[in-house]
């Protein structure tokens, strides 16, 4: 199944182009599921209809879904639930333990496993996700590594700390102060399912993003960064989508002015990124319901398949130079002011601004120093040593 994520700064159209890219592929054939992860869920305002936390075939060969974190605990993880709720209940009222349920990263969890679902289905060729804004969905990105990092170093030491003192808590504190197995086993589940997103999302035959803007300045400095943060999470981005583009005839009068800075920005875009530049038209009227979003659709795509891959990329590649390893980090954008380096052990600590990942480095790498790290024409070149 082909995955793409549509993600930009909020404001810029970006559930619009969503659905008019799952409209355009349905049309052209495609079993496409379009899937909102943004907690201001918009999907059911732009097709004029009701879409919630069920599947809904919203037009032919085209199903929607906006994903709701309390219908995922309540049908998923109820032996998590369980044990949260209950230990809440002690201390809050029971209408403050279910909000208190939604804790930070519950949101990115939840979006991550709605994405393995879709693909466990095998119904679907296509699935098209309507992302938060952009520092919501980066947050997302990084979650499936924040979550193996602590499955890695600290989760089962827990586990055992656990087995050790329940019998001595529940004597003395009867009641669920102590998680059951159960609750460990379900969490354990849900980390491998996390797992296999991030198969999915780093996959670059599979997973692509597609950036949308508008041909505002503002914008396209915040798309920057955002296609600098995707390279370093590893996701590859394979179109830009410019929308609300002025029509060329828009060039006297009022518009006149609007215009002239459009087609600068337009040029500068173009510049910014090497890779497919699909404009979307401004449209006439509201784009609103089913007729409107497949012509929104078809005017952005102009024929091509929504569901193909624009451009082929690997935001993160490992070389060699002479008898000295290379890894390669795509991070166009990027100052060497804003970029930070540490190694610890076999992982690499990459920052760029206020974004950070820590890479997992291949066996071939263990032990080894790195030599120099430089910054060039937006990548950046970790040498290590022979």
């Amino acid at each position: 199944m082909r995955v793409l994520l549509l993600t930009g700064k909020g404001g810029v159209g970006k559930t619009s182009l969503a659905a008019a890219t799952a409209l355009a592929a349905a049309e052209s054939g495609r079993r496409t599921f379009l899937l909102s992860t943004d907690a201001a869920h918009s999907l059911g305002d732009a097709f004029a209809r009701p879409i919630g936390a069920r599947p809904v075939e919203v037009a032919p060969g085209l199903v929607a879904q906006e994903v709701g974190v309390l219908d995922e605990l309540d049908r998923a993880w109820s032996e998590i639930q369980e044990w949260l709720r209950e230990l809440l209940r002690e201390e809050t009222a029971e209408v403050v333990a279910e909000e208190l349920l939604v804790f930070p990263g519950m949101e990115e969890l939840v979006s991550l496993r709605a994405v393995r679902e879709v693909e466990a289905t095998g119904d679907f060729d296509l699935c098209v996700v309507d992302c938060a804004p952009t520092g919501d969905t980066l947050r997302m990105l990084r979650f499936p590594d924040a979550l193996r990092l602590f499955m890695e170093n600290f989760w089962e030491m827990k586990r055992r700390g656990v087995r050790a003192l329940r019998p001595i808590v529940n004597r003395v504190v009867p009641g669920k102060l102590i998680p059951e197995e159960e609750f460990f086993d379900a969490f354990e589940r849900l980390y491998r399912e996390v797992e296999d997103v991030r198969q999915i999302l780093l996959d670059a035959d599979r997973t692509s993003a597609r950036l949308v803007v508008n041909p505002a300045r503002v914008v396209l400095e915040e798309t920057r960064r955002s296609f600098a943060y995707l390279s370093l999470y590893g996701v590859a981005t394979d179109a830009v989508l410019v929308n609300r583009v002025l029509p060329s005839d828009a060039t006297e009068g009022y518009f006149a002015r609007w215009a002239e800075r459009q087609e600068e920005v337009l040029h500068e875009i173009e510049a910014s990124f090497p890779m497919p530049i699909l404009h979307a038209p401004l449209r006439p009227h509201e784009v609103r319901g089913t007729e409107a979003l497949g012509e929104l659709g078809r005017a952005t795509y102009a024929g091509r398949d929504p569901a193909a891959l624009f451009a082929r990329g690997q935001p993160m590649r490992l070389k060699k130079r002479g008898e000295r390893p290379v890894l390669e980090i795509d991070l166009p954008g990027a100052s060497k002011e804003e970029l930070r380096l540490s190694l610890h052990g076999d992982r690499l600590l990459v920052r760029v601004r206020d974004a950070e990942r820590l890479v997992t480095l291949p066996a071939s790498l263990a032990g080894r120093t790195v030599d120099e790290a430089r910054l060039e024409n937006g990548v950046l070149e970790v040498v290590f040593a022979s």
